[in-house]
């Protein structure tokens, strides 16, 4: 019997076919943060834009040094924002100089989480008069997303295995690929304070879990 040429290429290119179940799984890990990151700092205002920084500089000092007699290291304290900018009012249409504003913002790290409102009341307490938020974190987050990693690789499987035998097709459970997705996953939980006031107790601020996540990408024959 004669077969043409192109017939034997048709032939071959339907034995080297792959059916390709693509899928995407999915894994989380619920943990407890056990650090905490809180973003404040001072604001000042003086006509005279050298009194404005020393005043502000005085301020962050006094702020800095009471941390540190509070368990906070220098170095779980940094600048994240110093800015200088005027400030006008308006009379008769026309905008009238008025006070140079300093603004110095520090960006200090927890490592004892429940001392988180014991940090906030002190800077308070101590002349800053910015708080912009506190975020939640984890010190093993790394960990935590090797392990929602090897959960979403599972979940790739079980998904490709569901859509096999709804198929009724033999799956081959080794997949022929598997890429991880990059995206946001997971990660710092923020926290709103409510404005905070001097005072002898320490202000209540507690953390909610954190969820971490992974996903991936799987193709698997059948």
């Amino acid at each position: 019997m004669y077969y043409s040429p192109g017939f034997r290429t048709n032939e071959n290119t339907n034995k080297r076919r792959r059916n390709i179940i693509r899928v995407i799984g999915e894994g989380s890990v619920t943990v407890q943060p056990d650090i905490a990151k809180i973003t404040l700092g001072a604001a000042t205002e003086n006509k005279v834009l050298a009194t404005a920084q020393q005043e502000n500089a005085n301020i962050i000092t006094n702020i800095k040094n009471e941390l540190k007699k509070i368990g906070i290291p220098e170095d779980s304290m940094q600048t994240i924002d110093y800015s200088i900018y005027p400030l006008y009012d308006f009379s008769d249409g026309k905008q009238v100089f008025s006070n140079y504003k300093v603004e110095h913002v520090l960006l200090i790290t927890v490592a004892d989480i429940n001392n988180t409102g014991l940090v906030v009341d002190t800077a308070v307490n101590n002349g800053a008069n910015i708080v912009r938020g506190i975020t939640f974190d984890t010190s093993e987050y790394s960990k935590y997303y090797q392990q929602a990693l090897s959960l979403a690789v599972l979940n790739a499987g079980q998904k490709a295995e569901t859509i096999a035998n709804t198929l009724k097709v033999p799956l081959i459970k080794e997949p022929t690929l598997v890429a991880e997705n990059t995206r946001e996953s997971g990660g710092p939980i923020p926290f709103q304070p409510v404005a905070m006031v001097k005072s002898e107790a320490s202000t209540p601020i507690q953390s909610s879990s954190m969820e971490i996540k992974s996903e991936v990408t799987a193709e698997f024959s059948y």
